[in-house]
Order: structure tokens, then C-alpha cells, then sequence
């Protein structure tokens, strides 16, 4: 009775959970009948909600071993709720009795299947916990046996990966490359056939190259443009492909079963030289072939291993024949470069050959060109200076003038010739700038006063006297560009101005290329000499410094230059690191020569070593030299006699000799100058200025030793210089220059120009 009680009271709160009114004032029956229709609800919903659970945890559970067994149960609990569940529309009145029994045992299902539904929920995921043993430790061991074998077979498929690498690359030659890659994929992977399709030359075409069994002639070519190629060629993995495909039909026709066929594609990174039938270099990516057949007649299939095997292997290939091409370049590259390298050698040996060549050509040409014209001139000079009729006067003196444009012609071709070869230096010492230009001036004002032209001289303020820089080579700059001035102006005037370069004005549009950089070290001097001449036209102003070469207005005046002096000019000025251009507003309206050149200035870090002698003015006119005791050392017997004709002309007791052991027996302390040519062949005149300064001991009893010589080069005049010679005179020697010469000597003691 307590059980009904309680019964009674669950549900009671059953009924008010699921806000369901009872009036309380129902029969007895009727209240029954409401029980049993609730307890069937609540019996459904239970019946209902297990199968869900077991669903879940069949589902969960990757071990249990009998999941039919939870089907059926699951089946039947489902059953058992639809039954109750359809009870609900199909109550009917019973007697007091069984209502109240069957009240009770629905009651006690409902509560019994609520609490077993609510318990599995409990239940499940410790059941889901607990594995049997015996066929998880089955399926794991199957796992792991399934993983032992892939690691195996990447094991196997990376040693053959590793064994073809480094067959592969045991070399660098493209065809053993290939050759080998087929010979290794058929031995690694018992292959019948394995073939390579190379693209031809015209790229149109697939070419058989290399077979394993030898039993295809190499040669046979397909059209590239096939449908199977196109299929391989489009992507990097391997292709099955048909036996009967043109590319696969390599065995022998006979009755058999043709094994399966793959075929991969291998790309040709750099195909360079690379022939069979002279193909050329591709710049384009292109794609060689490769087929690969397994035995005939045998039931064995392409396994997935091998097949990443062949990619691999195809990749390897390409990387290889990428090395082969770089290397095969490189080695083209170096064995061009080897034969450049021997064509330049010999082009530079031959180019010093010839610079040789040409510089003993003109030093030989100018030493046997000075000598006559030594000849030609001094005597010309002497013949001047004797009493002439006006004919001949004129005679003589176009032989000295024709002579003396000789003479500067060949200054001239050799001083471009070692300016053009870079064997020529600046003679860098201190010297009077001032002075330098008022000689000019002097030198060139005969010349202008014959043609009545005003030639004047502007020197700046702050102009520095005394500079360092070659004072022979400006010299030669100025007397060539003030006598173009004069030569080329009929009247008028020409005027030179010297100033200090200002900062503003040292950069030229037209030149580019100077770039002047003003130091406390050293200054630039700018130079300017204009005249009235017949002016140069815009277009005939850029080949004015070339060689041999005039402008049109020039060349019709018969000025007699040869196209040099210009020339010369801007390699000087560009020695001494400087700009020269000229400037015209065209015919007839004069021109202005301009240039600039770095002078360094006296008692300043960069001052020249060379010991500075203050020039002093001599009166060559007046000096004379009779008795003065001279001595000729000469092996030329014309050259001898044409010295000893001007010392004699000037006073002079001259005595000659053509030999060095008659010189060292004849000269003694009476002999006041001794001049030697130190061009002769077979005498050491170095040798012999040597002796006498052993033999006579100090400067003012011995004589004083001045060298004759042809040759420009600075070498000769050193050398001169360092045995303890007192002057080089540069032939060929007029009789003015002789007078001054022997002036120099005997008031300095040197002569410090030749």
C-alpha cells in the first residue's frame, strides 16, 4: 500500500512536470486511465531514446565486436515503444482490478525504462572506454604492417633513387647521362624495353636517340604533335599509356602479351650543341621522351613506387643534363676565352712590334734625316752671313726657310708619334711664366712686323711668375697657336691674354669630359689669342684637331702647314690635364684660340724636385769666341766638318776627331768645350764623358762636354745628363744657334735648351 502511495505521488509530479490538470474531482476510474496513458508516454519516449544511445556508441566503437547483436536489440526496444506508443489511442474501459494492475505495471515499466535510458547515458562512454583487446591489438599489428611496408618500399624506392643519382651524376657528359639512366631503370626495375625520344632540330619532331636491348634502329622519328605525346607532355607525372602507341611500338611483332607501357616526360632545361644530326641552341623549354615497358607475357603491374621512382628519376635526369649544359657552356665560354685571349696576346705582340718597329723606323729616319739637314741648314746659315747678291740672298734664304719647315715637320710627326704610342712625358720643372710669354712675344713680333700686324701681350695681376709645369712644351703650344694666329691674318692684330682660370669659367659644354678640380696645390692658366684672320666656318671648327687636316679656307690660302701643329697641341694641352678649343662666328670675322692647363705653383707639396736655374738674358751678338779652344768628336766626316765650319765661323780653334781613342789621346785641360755625337755607331760617347771627368778631376779644369745628337727621346738626354754631360743640342744646328749655345755655356756653364 505505501508502494501505490508513492506510486501515486510520482505521478502526480509527473503529470504537473508536464503541466497536465487532473481534476481532482474525477472518478477514480478516469484517473486510472490517465495514469496508464502517461506511464505509455514516458515508456515510448524511453524505448525511443535508447536506440539512439546504442546508435551512438556502435558508432563510437571502433572495436566492439558483435554491432548486430545491438541492432536487433535496438530494433526491438524500438518495437516495444511504438507499442506503447500506439496504446495511447487505443485505451478502453476495464474492470476497477485490472485498471489498478495494469495502472501499476505500466507505472513501474515507465519508471524502470527512465532510469535505464538516463543510466546508458552514463554507461555508454565507459563502455566506448573499455577496447577489446585481442582485436585492437589485431588491427593495430595490420596498421603497422601496412606502414612497415610503405616505409619499405620508400626505403627500396629511395636507394634506387640514390643508386641512378649517383650513376647519373658520375658524369657530366649528356650522352653517357642518358645512356645510363636507361641501363640503370632497366636493371632496377627488370624492364624489357626503356627508350628516349629526343626533340629534332626543327622541333617538329620526336627522334628515337637511345634504346636498352639495341633492337630499334636509332634514328625513327614520330610527329611530336601526336595525341599521346601532347597527353604525357602535359603533365610532370607518369602516363599509362597503350602498347600499340607509335612511341611504344619498339619489341619485335610476334605472339605474345605486351607487358604495360608508361612513358614521362623529361625536360630539356638548356639544349645547347647537343647532336644527333647538328641540332641547335634552344632557348624555348622543351621535352625529351621516355618509355618504359615491362617484360611480355608475364601478369606484372606498374606499382606506385615505381612509378614515383620513374618521376624522380626524370627529374634527376633533367637536373643533370641542366649541369652537363652549364658545364659544356662554361667550357665553350672558357675555350673561347682562351682563344681570345691568344688572338689578343698576339695582336698585342704584334701591336708592340710594330710600335717597335715604327719607333726604330723614326728614330732611325730622324737621326739620318737631322744629319743632313744639319748639313743643309748650318751651312745655309753660313752662307747667309757672307757678302750676297740679293738673288742669291733670296736663294739661301728660302733653302733656310724650306729647311727649317722641314725640320719642324719632322718635330713634329715624332713628337706625335710618342704622344700617340704614350712614350712621351712631360718634362715637369719651375720655370718663369712671365718671361716665357714675353718670349714668345719677341719671337713672333719679326714675323708679325713684316705683315704690319699689331700683336699685343696682356698678363693679369694675379697671374703667378714663377710655376711648375714643361716649359719647352708650352712654348711649343703658344708659338704654334700665335703663328697660326699671324700666319692666317693679312692685317689687323692679335692679341694674347693670360689669366687665372676663375672656377665659373672651367667647364665647357663642349667638353664633357674636363673636369678641372682647383686645389691650393695648383692653379689653371687660361690662355686666349685672337685675331683678325679669315675666320674658320662652324663646320670646319671639329676637325681642326685632327691630324693632317685644314679647314676648306685654310688649305686655299696656301699656308704650307701640314695639318699637325694643332693636333700636337691638344694632346699637350691634354697631357697637362687641360681643355683647348677655338672659337669663330665664321669667314672673315677672325677667330679666338682658347686653352687651359694645370700649372703647379712654387713651394707647395707637389713642387718638382728638378733644381730651378733662373734664365738669364745672354748677348749673343756681341759675344765673341775668338780662340776659343773646341774639340769635335764626330765619326760622320760631312757632319764633322759641317760643326767645325760653324765653331770656325764664330772664332772658334776647333779640332776634330773621329774616333773614341783619338779623342781620349788629343782633348787636354787647353780645350775649353768639347762637342760628341752620341749617335755613332760603334762609339761608347757616354764612356768617353766618363774618362775625362776621371781624368781631369774637378769642374772649372776640365772642359765642358755638350752632346750632338738626332734623337729626341728623353732616355738619350738622361742618359747624357748622368754620365756628367753639361748640354744635349738637338741637331740640326744653325749658326745663331751655335752662337748662343757656346753663349750659355761659357756664362753658366750648362746648356739648359737644346
Amino acid at each position: 500500500m505505501g508502494s501505490l502511495l508513492r506510486m501515486n505521488r510520482l505521478l502526480s509530479s509527473i503529470v504537473e512536470s508536464c503541466n497536465c490538470i487532473i481534476d481532482p474531482q474525477l472518478p477514480a476510474d478516469d484517473l486510472l486511465m490517465k495514469y496508464q496513458y502517461i506511464s505509455d508516454f514516458f515508456i515510448a519516449l524511453a524505448y525511443f531514446s535508447i536506440p539512439v544511445e546504442l546508435i551512438y556508441f556502435v558508432k563510437k566503437s571502433a572495436v566492439f565486436p558483435y554491432r548486430w547483436v545491438l541492432v536487433q536489440f535496438g530494433a526491438f526496444i524500438v518495437l516495444c515503444g511504438a507499442t506503447h506508443l500506439i496504446n495511447l489511442w487505443t485505451f478502453n474501459m476495464h474492470t476497477r482490478n485490472v485498471a489498478i494492475v495494469m495502472t501499476t505495471a505500466k507505472a513501474l515499466t515507465a519508471l524502470v525504462s527512465c532510469i535505464t535510458a538516463l543510466m546508458l547515458v552514463h554507461i555508454i562512454p565507459d563502455l566506448l572506454s573499455v577496447k577489446t583487446r585481442e582485436l585492437f591489438l589485431k588491427k593495430k599489428a595490420a596498421q603497422l604492417d601496412r606502414e612497415m611496408g610503405i616505409i619499405r618500399t620508400q626505403e627500396e624506392t629511395g636507394r634506387h633513387v640514390r643508386m641512378l643519382t649517383h650513376e647519373i651524376r658520375s658524369t657530366l657528359d649528356r650522352h653517357t647521362i642518358l645512356k645510363t639512366t636507361l641501363v640503370e631503370l632497366g636493371r632496377t626495375l627488370a624492364l624489357e624495353e626503356c627508350a628516349l625520344w629526343m626533340p629534332t632540330r626543327t622541333g617538329l619532331e620526336l627522334q628515337l636517340s637511345y634504346t636498352l636491348r639495341h633492337q630499334n634502329p636509332v634514328g625513327l622519328t614520330v610527329p611530336i604533335q601526336l595525341p599521346v605525346i601532347n597527353q604525357v607532355f602535359g603533365t610532370n607525372h607518369v602516363v599509362k599509356i597503350s602498347p600499340n602507341s607509335p612511341v611504344a611500338k619498339l619489341r619485335p611483332a610476334g605472339k605474345y602479351m605486351p607487358g604495360e607501357v608508361v612513358a614521362v616526360r623529361v625536360p630539356l632545361l638548356h639544349l645547347s650543341n647537343f647532336q644527333i644530326n647538328d641540332w641547335p641552341e634552344l632557348s624555348t623549354k622543351r621535352y625529351a621522351l621516355m618509355v618504359l615497358m615491362l617484360p611480355s607475357d608475364s601478369a606484372r603491374q606498374w606499382h606506385v613506387h615505381e612509378l614515383e621512382l620513374v618521376e624522380v628519376v626524370a627529374d634527376q635526369v633533367a637536373v643533370a643534363l641542366s649541369h652537363a649544359a652549364i658545364l659544356e657552356e662554361s667550357m665553350r665560354a672558357r675555350d673561347l676565352l682562351m682563344e681570345q685571349n691568344v688572338a689578343l696576346d698576339l695582336a698585342r705582340r704584334e701591336a708592340e712590334m710594330a710600335v717597335r718597329a715604327r719607333n726604330d723606323f723614326l728614330a732611325v729616319m730622324n737621326h739620318e734625316m737631322r744629319t743632313p739637314m744639319h748639313a743643309i741648314i748650318a751651312l745655309s746659315s753660313l752662307l747667309q752671313e757672307t757678302d750676297l747678291t740679293p738673288e742669291q740672298r733670296l736663294m739661301v734664304e728660302t733653302i733656310l726657310k724650306s729647311s727649317n719647315l722641314l725640320a719642324t715637320l719632322i718635330n713634329d710627326v715624332l713628337d706625335l708619334s710618342r704622344l700617340e704610342d704614350g712614350s712621351l712625358q712631360l718634362d715637369i720643372g719651375t720655370f718663369n711664366l712671365h718671361a716665357l710669354l714675353r718670349e714668345v712675344l719677341s719671337l713672333i713680333k719679326p714675323i708679325s712686323s713684316v705683315k704690319k700686324l699689331f700683336v699685343t701681350l696682356s698678363l693679369s695681376s694675379d697671374l703667378p711668375e714663377y710655376v711648375i709645369g714643361d716649359e719647352k712644351r708650352l712654348m711649343q703650344i703658344l708659338l704654334n697657336v700665335v703663328g697660326n694666329a699671324v700666319k692666317f691674318s693679312k692685317e689687323g692684330s692679335v692679341s694674347i691674354s693670360a689669366f687665372v682660370a676663375k672656377s665659373d669659367s672651367l667647364r665647357d659644354p663642349r667638353a664633357p669630359e674636363f673636369f678641372a678640380v682647383p686645389s691650393e696645390n695648383h692653379f689653371y692658366l687660361r690662355v686666349q689669342i685672337k685675331d683678325t684672320g679669315i675666320g674658320i666656318t662652324p663646320q670646319d671648327i671639329p676637325n681642326l684637331f685632327s691630324k693632317f687636316t685644314q679647314s676648306q679656307a685654310l688649305a686655299t690660302t696656301n699656308s704650307g702647314g701640314t695639318g699637325l701643329g694643332l693636333a700636337i697641341c691638344k694632346r699637350f694641352v691634354n697631357l697637362m690635364e687641360g681643355h683647348i678649343w677655338i672659337e669663330s662666328e665664321g669667314l672673315g670675322k677672325g677667330s679666338t684660340a682658347i686653352f687651359i692647363i694645370k700649372l703647379g705653383i712654387p713651394g707647395c707639396a707637389n713642387e718638382s724636385k728638378l733644381p730651378f736655374v733662373t734664365k738669364l738674358p745672354a748677348n749673343h751678338m756681341q759675344m765673341s769666341f775668338q780662340g776659343l779652344k773646341v774639340l769635335v768628336m764626330d765619326e760622320n766626316g760631312v757632319s764633322r766638318m759641317v760643326t767645325k765650319g760653324l765653331l770656325t765661323h764664330l772664332g772658334c780653334d776647333v779640332t776634330t776627331v773621329g774616333s773614341r781613342d783619338e779623342c781620349l789621346r788629343v782633348v787636354t785641360h787647353e780645350h775649353k768645350v768639347v762637342f760628341m755625337d752620341v749617335s755613332m755607331q760603334g762609339i761608347d760617347c757616354y764612356e768617353v764623358a766618363v774618362v775625362i771627368h776621371e781624368r781631369f778631376g774637378k769642374r772649372h779644369s776640365r772642359p765642358l762636354i755638350v752632346a750632338l745628337t738626332g734623337n729626341t727621346d728623353r732616355v738619350t738626354k738622361e742618359n747624357c745628363m748622368r754620365v756628367g754631360m753639361d748640354g744635349v743640342i738637338l741637331k740640326p744646328v744653325s749658326v745663331d744657334k751655335m752662337r748662343s749655345v757656346l753663349s750659355e755655356l761659357l756664362e753658366h756653364g750648362v746648356v739648359l735648351e737644346s
